[in-house]
């Protein structure tokens, strides 16, 4: 047999594997709201070939690829536990079973490992949290995939409402039109029908009523069967607290604003500070996608070194904000041509840290440059450091953060050498550490962080709303601390 023939023949059985893998995981997420991760990448509704480079992506961040016959004992075990709703992470189970040397089987190992999700200990599934979109636009659509991707379980946020303006003619079949494909993430993964004599989108099965009132004070809620629902501003038409607060009305317990909140309303970087959120808060931010970007791996940096000082540039798609042609625009510059321009403006992102980590006392300065891409912007974090480092020290506690810490669902990590922003589109990480482009001198460091300034931030979105709702269920193993 050739060497071209055994690496087919492998491939061919590896597609068997995975293959098999898929009714355990459906199986597992459906009838006991267990979602199954690899290397916090979920593997649910995924396909065999997705589910094979998923295991391939292991090779960048443990220097060899993780096979599917390392992880199905352990997916296998998992059918044989009394589970509760949790995320369990396969890949992480495999890695800390090679590294454990106590000669337990996989079947007792992976009991133990995941114990806080079996039996007594299990957490008992929730009927669900009702959510309501207000505003439809490039990142309310990308929340409402995610939610519609989420709904599987049938015991966690439920989008119930769209609340839009009036459109006209064909309105509602437009704004159906639009969730069902987009130009930078692709077509919607399932189906799309409307109903426009109850004026319903019906999306995998999920009915979400389309509201249309100009301003919050015209909706009744109550009137659709919504009831202490999370609503999700992705307007950016009010930032304070007295303007978010015309969304309380009946219906509606507590809102979430897709952009930097002012005044005293809380910054929310998930993975960060969402452990803040007082129970009774009902206003919050979930601030921007630049924030997200760079408070994760801010924060990993001065827990590591201490940060002095530090200054971010960030290169950034262009957004609906800007005009396509030169035109008035009531900001200086982003009146000028996105799609033919390179435009300096401001970015609040580097103030914004302070909300979101109140421990740094280091100065952090920004500014930004809009550029003629759509999607995916990339952040040049320098930081003046509390002690001398090296390149190599630098990126491998980053390469083990992004695997291994608290903050591994917020900060990854890649090694291609020919990376390009396209390459990260649909990623759903808020900050990728791009290790080829890092630069260390001494106590210097200059970290470049991609991200996918539409998608990546809409997950950390929605990891908000899991938080503020009771539907964020615990990951196992346990990540270390």
């Amino acid at each position: 047999m050739t060497v071209n023939d055994d690496s087919f023949t492998n491939w061919k059985n590896r597609e068997e594997i995975a293959e098999s893998m898929i009714p355990i995981i459906g199986k597992l997420h459906r009838e006991q709201d267990v979602t199954i991760l690899l290397h916090s990448r979920s593997l649910v509704n995924k396909s065999v070939v997705s589910i094979l480079k998923t295991h391939r992506f292991a090779r960048q961040i443990a220097g060899e690829e993780l096979s599917v016959t390392e992880t199905l004992p352990f997916l296998q075990a998992l059918t044989t536990l009394d589970l509760g709703p949790s995320q369990i992470d396969i890949g992480m189970l495999a890695a800390t079973y090679k590294a454990d040397d106590r000669g337990l089987s996989v079947e007792d190992f992976t009991a133990e490992a995941v114990a806080g999700a079996t039996g007594a200990n299990k957490i008992e599934r929730g009927e669900g949290r009702d959510v309501v979109l207000y505003g439809f636009g490039r990142i309310g659509r990308l929340v409402a995939r995610l939610l519609i991707e989420k709904a599987g379980s049938g015991n966690g946020l439920r989008l119930r409402a769209v609340v839009v303006r009036g459109g006209g003619e064909a309105d509602l079949v437009k704004r159906a039109s639009l969730l069902r494909r987009d130009s930078i993430h692709g077509q919607f993964q399932g189906t799309i029908t409307v109903d426009e004599a109850s004026s319903t989108i019906i999306a995998n099965g999920n009915a979400i009523k389309v509201i249309y009132a100009n301003d919050p004070s015209e909706v009744d809620y109550t009137a659709y069967g919504i009831k202490d629902a999370i609503l999700i501003d992705n307007t950016g038409k009010w930032r304070d607290r007295e303007g978010l607060s015309k969304h309380l009305r009946p219906g509606i317990d507590k809102v979430v604003l897709t952009a930097p909140g002012k005044g005293d309303v809380p910054n929310i970087v998930h993975g960060v500070n969402h452990d803040t959120i007082k129970p009774d808060e009902q206003i919050l931010s979930c601030a921007s996608c630049t924030t997200n970007a760079i408070v994760p791996p801010l924060k990993a940096m001065d827990d590591e070194y201490g940060v002095l000082r530090g200054h971010v540039e960030t290169v950034h798609s262009f957004t609906n904000d800007q005009n396509l042609l030169d035109n008035y625009h009531k900001a200086d510059r982003r009146g000028r041509s996105a799609p033919l321009n390179m435009v300096i403006t401001e970015t609040g992102a580097a103030s914004a840290v302070a909300k979101a980590l109140p421990d740094l006392k280091a100065p952090i300065t920004g500014s930004s440059i809009r550029v003629p891409v759509p999607d995916v912007s990339i952040a040049i974090l320098s930081l003046r450091l509390g002690r001398e480092t090296t390149r190599e020290e630098v990126l491998d506690y980053l390469r083990d953060v992004s695997l291994n810490s608290p903050l591994k669902r917020q900060i990854d990590f890649t090694t291609a050498p020919d990376a390009v922003s396209m390459d990260f589109v649909g990623s759903r990480h808020s900050s990728i550490v791009d290790a080829g482009a890092t630069k260390v001198d001494g106590d210097n460091a200059i970290l470049y962080l991609w991200y996918d300034n539409e998608f990546g931030y809409s997950c950390q979105v929605i990891r908000v709303v899991q938080h503020v709702s009771g539907v964020e269920y615990p990951t196992y193993p346990s990540p270390a601390v």
